[in-house]
Parts: structure tokens; C-alpha cells; sequence
């Protein structure tokens, strides 16, 4: 049985070395960082130097130490985020794949009309009723909008897989849904799926960032990568370029890194399932 090779290229690689010297980084914040994330200096609005090697901030806060910190918040809510909606997403699109006719147009129907609805809307919504925002609140709010196109996936999955003899024989012989679910089609469908979920993390982030920018995200004594990206009104006026530039660099090299490492997982699913 011949065994297809998967190809990194130096893209990926690349990206790889990038997602992983940002995630390190961020875990040994404590360890890395020279200052306190709120430690205040009379350094204020200083230029990158042998001393602070990213600059400071309009509060004479470390740039270099608030990136690192930043990273843990923005990551930490991202993968949460991710999992949530992967899980709520499994879940429906499998019920609503294994369903009768009927009951899959509805449960796809109000999955579109969630869809129409702009996320960050719904998101403000539920951090309005969760209110104080913390990391689980907000990678929840983020998480529970962001299921519908990946159940959507799932479903058209689903609805391929139960047609074949092991799926009709397990239902035939009384199998629960639970049962068909984790034994026949999760692994089924996981493959397809693995992209979408690697791209929910690179999305929330960027909710994240979106709503930090807003000054709807994580309290002011926490901080992440889009929190410092809301100070870029104040660095325009001020002309401390280092601080739009230098956090908005790190912030979209990770994004991209993210897109690239799923770009991959969907090229080497679909080569692994080629007969070409």
C-alpha cells in the first residue's frame, strides 16, 4: 500500500517556526519579560532602544513586556474560543446530518438566518449580559457565534457518510446517536473539519482584537494584542509609530501563520484523499 507524502513548504515551515516561537514566548511571559505588564517608567512614548528594545507606551509601560503578556490573553481566548465552536459545531451539523429531511432544513435554516446576522453584534449582545469581561466570558461570547459554517461543513459530511453500509448497520442495530457519532462519523468528517478549525482560531483572535479596539473587550488591567492596538489614536497624535506598528506586525504575522498552517491541513487532506 503506497503511503502519499505530505510536502511542507518553506511557507508553512516557516509559519510553523513563527506560531511557535509566538506561542513559547508567550507561555514564558513571566520568564521573558524584562518588566511588569503595568509596570509604569518615566520613560514615556520612548523610541525602541538597547533599554526597551520594542519602546513604551504613553504610560511609560514596557512595549516588549505587554506584547508577551498580550500574547497569552489573545491566544488563551483564541483557542477557546476555537474549541467551543468546533464542539457546538460537531454537534449540531452531525445531528442535523443524521436527521430526517425536514428536521435538517430547520436546523440548517436558523444556522443561516445566525449567519446573516453580523458576529460581532451578537457578540456585544452576550457581553452585555455576561457583564464583566473576562477571558472565559468573551472566548464564550466568541465562541458560541462562531459555529454555523463549520456545522454546515460537518452536515454535508454527514449527510455523505450516513449513506454507507457500517453507518446503516450501526443504526440498523440500535446504535444511539452518541455511539454512531464518536465511533463512524467523527472520524469520518474529522478531516475535512480540521481546516475550518484551525482558521476559528486565527477568527476569534481577530474578534478579540476587534473588540479590545472598541474598548469592549478584556478589562483595562488586562492586556492583550488588540488592547494595545487601541492605543493607536493616541500614538497618531503622539507620533509613537512603535506602538501601532510593532503590535500590529506581531498581531497579523500570527494571523497569517494561522492561515497558512490551515491552508496546509486542507491541501494535505485533500491529497490524502485523492486518487490522482
Amino acid at each position: 500500500m503506497n503511503k502519499k507524502k505530505i510536502r511542507l513548504g518553506p511557507g508553512v515551515r516557516l509559519s510553523m517556526v513563527v506560531l511557535a516561537v509566538v506561542g513559547i514566548a508567550s507561555l514564558l511571559a513571566p520568564l521573558l519579560a524584562p518588566y511588569g505588564p503595568n509596570e509604569m517608567g518615566p520613560a514615556i512614548n520612548q523610541a525602541p532602544s538597547a533599554e526597551h528594545l520594542f519602546g513604551t507606551d504613553s504610560m511609560g509601560r514596557d512595549l516588549l513586556t505587554r506584547i508577551l503578556y498580550g500574547g497569552r490573553a489573545s491566544l488563551c481566548i483564541g483557542l477557546l474560543a476555537a474549541a467551543i465552536s468546533t464542539g457546538i459545531a460537531m454537534i449540531y451539523g452531525s445531528l442535523s446530518g443524521m436527521s430526517r429531511r425536514w428536521v435538517d432544513r430547520g436546523l440548517m435554516g436558523f444556522a443561516d438566518l445566525m449567519l446573516s446576522v453580523p458576529q460581532i453584534l451578537i457578540v456585544v449582545f452576550l457581553q452585555a449580559i455576561f457583564g464583566k469581561s473576562g477571558y472565559l466570558s468573551l472566548a464564550l461570547s466568541i465562541g458560541v457565534t462562531g459555529w454555523m459554517a463549520m456545522a454546515r461543513i460537518i452536515r454535508n459530511e454527514v449527510r455523505r457518510i450516513r449513506e454507507t453500509d457500517y453507518v446503516t448497520a450501526a443504526r440498523m442495530m440500535g446504535g444511539s446517536f452518541g455511539y454512531i457519532l464518536r465511533k463512524h462519523l467523527l472520524p469520518g468528517f474529522l478531516p475535512a473539519v480540521l481546516y475550518a478549525a484551525v482558521s476559528s482560531i486565527g477568527a476569534a483572535m481577530m474578534t478579540e482584537a476587534t473588540l479590545s479596539f472598541m474598548g469592549l473587550g478584556l478589562p483595562v488591567a488586562e492586556v492583550s494584542w488588540g488592547s494595545l492596538l487601541s492605543d493607536s489614536q493616541n500614538a497618531l497624535l503622539s507620533g509613537s509609530w512603535w506602538i501601532i506598528l510593532i503590535p500590529g506586525i506581531v498581531l497579523i504575522g500570527t494571523l497569517i501563520a494561522i492561515a497558512a498552517l490551515g491552508e496546509q491541513v486542507r491541501k494535505g487532506n485533500t491529497r490524502l484523499h485523492s486518487n490522482l
